[in-house]
């Protein structure tokens, strides 16, 4: 652990999750981001494998780019985690892993419903392991319903939420957004499910059931506008056909092309923008009920205003006056800013081969102090050895 100059700590207390043991089954993002979260907090996780293939991530690229022949997004999720590979169908394997359930917290798995029962790790028949475990799942759909087997996939999931109908002007297609919200909305929420239960668990000395599906997650995600069209007659989200960003909120709330770039504008007083950007054409729309009603028309005059100047004369009459701006960033331009470095958000952790990987760190401060670790991911059953040892996992079975 490291504080705010990442120099050791030295203080163990600062692991908040020390001596947690956590068994995870779960592959690619959603699993595997909430057990992230758990290793940043001292947690030791230890990811079960399948022997020769590992978790399907390793290989399941969102990029042409690799590390050590394997995606960058492997490496970014899974650092800070041991890596144990057991064929869940041999006999021998099964039962090591069964011992390693029982001195275990937590476990975790996103396999699709039926899976873990017909291997036997279900939570009736682990919780007979281990009374005390927090057994925690992530499915797409849930397990009832028409659509419990359906793939859990983030993409698939935006779209029969509704979510890719948010974004985009009102005359062009659905979209969805960039990165994968589901996987990682869901992960946020089993991990906030584990700490619920952690803490329990030291009250009443019970395990539990945590249960997340994807659906769930993302419809939850959608609360401020579902919540909207609950209460409005079942009316539909309308986006804006003018540098729409919000289907409820009025104008200038949007993006907006500059001479040199882009700027954001969100929530602000139509007339005084008139006032601070030399818009007279704006100073018509003094009522405020016009905003929304009107707000194409209102977009489409500062559309065609600001389009005129720099993102950087905006900002500067703009910021001024406590607007609520700001330029749109890509990453290059992003990584140049003092506002992002004063942050340390990139780290460098190293993978046993002393391979070098730059990611993000945990977003997480406690008491002033960064939660970050320089371990890179594990190859694959890299721990074998050492978690056998650790918790003196024995075969039991003789090989025919």
């Amino acid at each position: 652990m490291y504080n705010t100059k990442n120099t050791p700590l030295g203080d163990r207390g600062m692991n908040l999750l020390q001596d947690i043991i956590v068994v995870d089954f779960s592959q690619f993002l959603s699993g595997p981001s909430a057990a992230l979260r758990l290793a940043d907090m001292g947690a030791q996780v230890i990811k079960v494998e399948r022997p020769g293939v590992g978790d399907i991530c390793r290989e399941l690229y969102v990029s042409d780019v690799m590390i050590e022949g394997e995606s960058t997004i492997f490496h970014a999720i899974n650092r800070n985690k041991q890596s144990y590979a057991a064929d869940l169908k041999d006999a021998d394997d099964l039962e090591k892993v069964k011992q390693l359930l029982r001195k275990a917290d937590v476990m975790m798995h996103n396999f699709r419903p039926g899976v873990m029962e017909r291997i036997g790790l279900d939570y009736e028949k682990v919780k007979k392991i281990n009374p005390a475990i927090i057994y925690a799942e992530i499915s797409g759909y849930g397990n009832e319903g028409p659509w419990k087997d359906l793939p859990g996939q983030d993409l698939l999931l935006q779209a029969a939420s509704g979510l890719s109908w948010l974004s985009n002007n009102n005359n062009e297609s659905p979209t969805p957004m960039g990165v994968a919200v589901v996987d990682i909305m869901a992960g946020t929420h089993i991990a906030q499910g584990i700490l619920a239960t952690l803490y329990k668990r030291t009250i009443s000395g019970e395990g539990a059931l945590v249960q997340v599906n994807m659906f769930e997650s993302i419809l939850d995600f959608q609360f401020e506008v579902l919540t909207s069209y609950y209460n409005d007659g079942r009316q539909l989200p309308v986006r804006g056909a003018v540098n729409s960003a919000h289907a409820y909120i009025a104008a200038p709330y949007g993006i907006y092309k500059t001479i040199d770039g882009y700027i954001a504008l969100a929530m602000s007083d139509i007339i005084m923008l008139a006032t601070l950007l030399q818009c007279d054409t704006l100073k018509k729309f003094s009522d405020s009920n016009d905003w929304f009603s009107k707000r194409d028309e209102i977009k489409k005059i500062l559309a065609d205003h600001l389009v005129k100047s720099s993102v950087a004369y905006w900002l500067s009459i703009l910021e001024k006056a406590d607007i609520w701006c700001a330029p749109v960033l890509d990453y290059d331009n992003l990584v140049k800013e003092e506002g992002y470095k004063i942050l340390n958000m990139e780290i460098t952790v190293k993978t046993s081969n002393g391979l070098s990987v730059k990611t993000t760190r945990c977003p997480i401060r406690v008491d002033g102090k960064l939660l970050v670790s320089d371990k890179g991911a594990p190859q694959l059953g890299e721990h074998n050895d050492a978690i056998e040892k650790q918790f003196e996992l024995e075969k039991v079975f003789q090989e025919k």
